[in-house]
């Protein structure tokens, strides 16, 4: 019998440690009643573990606060703080906790309704040591399921999230490929996307403009002229100055780059905001929509600013272009017509701190694609 007992009780040790899996063996008895804890303590010392001890619930919190336990058996009526409500706040604070209810055979519905509200267990008085280790064990067996299924989703939620991350990713890259791909076929705009996208990031910072908006601001300002995909070569590359209907069919490519990402960018309407309107202005004489002032977006006022400083500083097959100094002039002059005010005076103090660096005039910038065979 001694050697049955001992089996019995060296199985139960197993089991709360595979149970408990890597918690301490350790559980706080909560009840106002000395000798019920102390009949408690005992039986749960006999199973190994380290017993902490509170007679109210207010002094429960206090001493788990202090001294984490992964199990609780808490008496449910107790002065002032009753068992429920200690239930309340150790679910709310400590969630990876097991609590076992102890009640009077009268109460069983008071610790199903426990167990409702995230109780693992209860026990009704008087019990036995057997009917507590069951209890305890099935209570703590819980526990560690629900810590896995825990563990198990965050994990799975992190590697959809990874995967969606890197879906995007390709995305993007594929976005940005055809983007360089126009840079190709329009010689004047090689390396413009890019550094519309510098300039645009650093007015924007300066506006202290939220993160999540930069995220779009700097992939819609690298896509603006995605639309000029469809816009005849002859036109793109003509060596002298566009007759008004040439300058009609470039000025389509808000609408067409618009239209070609709006399937593609259905969750990122800032971005297209800028592809679309970035040749509004703040007169309302732009297009295409003829928006004025603060309906225009955001984004689209900064990257218009940026967009025009570049190219009024790019050199194109028949002309130079502008010092610093001049474009910042002609900028400055337009503010409140064609500019918001706002985005110049921002755009002018991240040139100033070194943000938006100065175009290198040393440097002649290719105008034509040379195919050396």
């Amino acid at each position: 019998m001694a050697d049955a007992a001992a089996r019995s009780k060296a199985g139960g040790l197993m089991r709360f440690a595979s149970a408990l899996a890597g918690a301490p063996r350790r559980c706080l008895i909560v009840d106002d009643d000395t000798s019920m804890r102390s009949v408690v303590r005992r039986l749960m010392q006999a199973e190994g573990f380290e017993c902490l001890e509170a007679s109210c619930g207010a002094d429960a919190l206090e001493v788990q606060a202090a001294t984490p336990s992964p199990l609780v058996l808490s008496d449910f009526h107790m002065p002032g703080m009753d068992g429920a409500q200690l239930l309340t706040q150790i679910r709310s604070r400590w969630p990876d906790t097991a609590v076992v209810m102890i009640t009077a055979v009268s109460d069983v519905d008071l610790a199903v309704r426990c167990l409702d509200a995230g109780a693992l267990d209860y026990l009704t008085k008087p019990f036995a040591i057997e009917e507590l280790r069951a209890r305890v064990a099935q209570a703590l067996e819980k526990r560690r399921l629900l810590i896995e299924n825990q563990a198990y989703r965050s994990d799975l939620e992190a590697r959809v999230a990874l995967q969606a991350r890197k879906y995007e990713e390709l995305f993007l890259a594929a976005l940005q490929s055809l983007a360089e791909a126009l840079e190709v076929k329009d010689s004047y705009t090689w390396g413009h996307s890019t550094r519309v996208s510098r300039y645009a990031m650093a007015i924007a910072r300066e506006l202290h403009v939220a993160p999540a908006l930069l995220h779009e601001l700097e992939l819609g300002s690298r896509l603006h002229d995605i639309g000029k995909i469809g816009v005849r070569e002859s036109v793109l590359n003509k060596a002298g100055p566009l007759t008004d209907a040439e300058y009609a069919h470039v000025m389509e490519h808000p609408v067409i780059g618009w239209r070609l990402l709006a399937p593609l960018l259905g969750d990122m309407p800032h971005a297209l905001a800028v592809v679309r309107s970035h040749h509004e202005r703040f007169d309302g004489y732009g297009t295409p929509d003829t928006l004025r002032g603060h309906e225009i977006p955001l984004e689209a006022r900064i990257t218009a600013v940026a967009d025009s400083f570049d190219a009024m500083t790019s050199g194109r097959p028949y002309r130079d272009g502008m010092h610093v100094e001049d474009a910042v002039t002609e900028l400055r002059r337009c503010a409140g017509s064609q500019f918001d005010p706002t985005c110049v005076a921002a755009f002018e103090r991240a040139l100033a701190s070194g943000a938006i660096p100065r175009p290198d005039r040393s440097v002649q910038r290719q105008t034509r694609l040379q195919v050396v065979a």
